[in-house]
């Protein structure tokens, strides 16, 4: 994975860690200024069961907008990006 460019955007550095639904990666953001490092947080379930993948996919979707709505806050990852890619 690592050197793998996500949305575009995010050159994978290495991996961080992972859980049951997803894989944390140290990446740098490719499109501001000094290419930042940054985090990317891969939803990647372990199941094909599809009510499952559907219910993942939904608190994935609803921990990106909390941190949207929670803007920058100094003890709060500031969301950058938050995109579906094919595999």
């Amino acid at each position: 994975m690592a050197k793998q460019i996500l949305g575009g955007r995010y050159r994978i550095l290495y991996h961080l860690g992972g859980g049951g639904f997803g894989q944390t990666y140290l990446a740098e953001d490719r499109h501001l200024p000094g290419q930042p490092r940054c985090v990317v947080k891969r939803l990647q379930p372990r199941t094909t069961d599809a009510v499952s993948l559907e219910s993942a996919r939904r608190l994935f979707d609803a921990e990106a907008d909390a941190l949207y709505q929670l803007g920058s806050h100094d003890q709060i990852p500031m969301l950058l990006a938050h995109f579906e890619e094919d595999a």
